[in-house]
């Protein structure tokens, strides 16, 4: 089942085509790895499915329904939630009061506080935040911030979660957390399209992988048919692909 699907997407700054003539689907319960040079295009994508900005053309829909150009608080009730580049929690909330920010909008916005805190802990002890709940969120680390910015996302109950570029900065170790977290937020049933240029993350986690650059789809597959097909690797990987074992 089809759950996003994006046709002849094109969006113009300018005379600069950042998205040019795009097309792809994404199915119930899969997780879709986006990948391309700086300024292909991956972070314009999101914003357009989010409706931070609407595209030129081309049509947007989601679980069934027209999303094209619709308010991006309205695409977050629908059952969309995004991550971004750079985490900025509330600094000066505490991480629990962040995660309740979540949970006060979204698809299904918590009854009430109660409701709201516990279900805010429960996420936070998801995320690996368990034991962080109190202080100032501003305060909390790099990886630290990077997973209360996905448990706010979440806490918006999104059947399609948008990780853009979630890894990068965390060491070996940490990487391999962050992995095991968006596999259980697979299993938990949503989906999810991941923007990445750690290769292991993307190689460890995507069912397929969408390949862009200067605004176009030049390769779309599984993970071992991209890190093998020569247009990937003259426009991203370089001259040897990526070992897959």
């Amino acid at each position: 089942m089809k759950l996003l699907e994006v046709e002849n997407l094109s969006k113009a700054f300018g005379g600069v085509l950042a998205i040019n003539r795009l097309s792809f689907s994404l199915d119930q319960g899969e997780v879709l790895g986006l990948i391309g040079p700086n300024g292909s295009g991956k972070s314009t994508l999101f914003d357009t499915i989010t409706g931070v900005l609407k595209p030129d053309t081309g049509r947007i829909r989601f679980d069934n329904k027209d999303i094209t150009g619709m308010a991006s608080y309205k695409i977050c009730q629908s059952g969309i939630a995004r991550t971004f580049q750079l985490v900025k929690p509330f600094s000066r909330l505490t991480p629990l009061e962040n995660v309740m920010v979540g949970r006060a909008h979204g698809s299904q916005p918590a009854r009430n506080i109660k409701q709201s805190r516990i279900e805010s802990k429960q996420l936070l002890a998801f995320t690996g935040l368990g034991d962080k709940h109190s202080g100032m969120a501003g305060m909390l680390s790099l990886v630290d911030r990077k997973r209360l910015e996905i448990a706010r996302a979440l806490a918006t109950r999104p059947k399609l979660l948008l990780l853009d570029e979630m890894m990068a900065g965390l060491n070996p170790a940490e990487l391999d957390n962050a992995i095991a977290l968006v596999k259980a937020i697979r299993d938990s049933g949503i989906s999810l399209i991941v923007v990445e240029h750690v290769m292991k993350v993307i190689m460890g986690i995507s069912d397929r992988v969408v390949v862009l650059e200067v605004g176009r789809k030049i390769a779309d597959g599984a993970p071992e048919e991209i890190v093998n097909n020569p247009e990937v690797i003259r426009a991203y990987l370089g001259k040897k692909p990526y070992a897959t074992n």
